[in-house]
């Protein structure tokens, strides 16, 4: 087939060709902002899953709708060990000049920027790397200090400067499990500040299925104020489309038992299903794509994820770490596995691994199914690991 038309997009946030099986969630966002700029009643949205499911790609396509339709939008993503004042200075300071381009009014334009010069000074963020002060004629508004208290003053401000122009502040934050929990809690505490204030201001975010949890440690009231979204594996339906729709635009068809067999490998998720789309592309030599053609490609995609999405996340893990994962992997059953099988797996008690346990939580590689168990964010990296990693160390093959 000729690589050159190959459709299909496997890589980190990238759009594959056909988005499909998340409409409900474009729609209710889409219906929350519209809520939002007329002053009405609207929950956050969470999106959460694993790894590979189409976050980042269904969270950059809401953002771009929003822009699209004329909101004051600003997407961030949240890295380990990053101050949320740092992330969302400059970003806020763009949605500014781009409202005083579009002509807001100068009174809240003027209090708007007063209030993020104000919030830079007293958090030390610097604009254009250079840090700024507090005027005599401002001080009052977001210098306290208190970062709730005052991102509630400069959520308010920027979203006056928005509503001025009849539209809202939308926020949308990729990776959001990163956040800090006293960042997470006085994010969560001007969020709620502001609406009961009736601002026109809307959080979208996007993490991994922990962050409910980290929620609701951070503010009792999460679960009011957030709409969580699992976002979960395609369908069937949704991944044959997929994989044939793209196709079919470059006139070529694949057979129902080769998009079948895609699916029951990939188990329907999205970044899996580009990668088998695209070694299959490359493997076959004429329409229509067959089952032959697929089981032909998987080696070599299992051989391209094992090197490059699966491999990136075992690096950055220390020896301990992957010793835990692969005990996690010999005692896997489905996609959790007690706490206690882990350890016993191990040779270990379940309190001297426990800090193990909490530091891949952290580093987003593990998460808390429920209380005593916990489950990979990867999908499929359990079988990556009882490929790469033999169970008696912790030396990568």
């Amino acid at each position: 087939m000729d690589e050159t038309l190959n459709p299909y997009a496997p890589g980190a946030g990238t759009r594959p060709p056909e988005l499909v099986g998340r409409g409900p969630v474009i729609t209710d966002v889409a219906v929350a902002l519209a809520r939002t700029a007329k002053g009405r009643a609207a929950r956050h949205t969470i999106m959460m899953g694993l790894r590979g499911v189409g976050k980042t790609v269904l969270l950059d396509h809401l953002y771009r709708q929003a822009l699209t339709e004329g909101y004051a939008a600003v997407k961030i993503e949240a890295p380990e060990n990053q101050k949320l004042a740092d992330l969302l200075v400059p970003n806020l300071r763009r949605v500014l000049l781009e409202l005083d381009r579009k002509g807001a009014a100068a009174k809240t334009m003027r209090s708007a920027f007063a209030a993020l010069r104000n919030f830079a000074s007293a958090f030390k963020v610097s604009v254009g790397g250079v840090e700024v002060e507090v005027t005599p004629d401002d001080r009052g508004v977001a210098d306290s200090g208190d970062l709730g208290l005052d991102l509630k003053d400069l959520l308010s401000a920027v979203a006056d400067a928005a509503a001025d122009r009849k539209t809202a502040l939308a926020i949308f934050i990729d990776e959001i499990q990163y956040l800090t929990s006293d960042d997470l809690g006085a994010f969560l505490s001007a969020l709620h500040q502001v609406g009961q204030a009736a601002k026109p201001v809307l959080l979208v975010g996007a993490g991994l299925p922990q962050i409910a949890g980290l929620m609701g440690e951070a503010k009792s009231y999460s679960e009011r104020l957030i709409r969580f979204v699992n976002v979960g594996p395609l369908s069937l339906e949704d991944a044959r489309a997929a994989l044939s729709v793209p196709a079919e635009a470059e006139d070529v068809r694949w057979q129902r038992d080769a998009l079948d067999r895609v699916f029951a490998i990939t188990k329907g998720y999205p970044y899996f299903i580009q990668e088998w789309g695209a070694e299959t592309w490359r493997v076959a030599r004429t329409t229509p794509i067959t089952l032959a053609d697929v089981e032909a490609a998987t080696p070599l995609a299992i051989d391209e994820l094992d090197q490059s999405f699966f491999r990136v996340r075992l690096d950055r893990l220390s020896a301990a770490e992957r010793k835990y994962l692969r005990a996690m992997a010999e005692a896997e059953d489905g996609e959790r596995v007690a706490s206690s099988a882990v350890a016993k797996q191990m040779g270990r008690t379940i309190g001297s691994v426990a800090p193990t346990r909490d530091s891949l939580i952290k580093k987003g590689m593990i998460y808390a199914v429920q209380y005593g168990e916990v489950g990979f964010t990867v999908p499929l990296f359990g079988e990556f690991m009882r490929r790469a990693v033999p169970s008696d160390n912790d030396e990568v093959r």
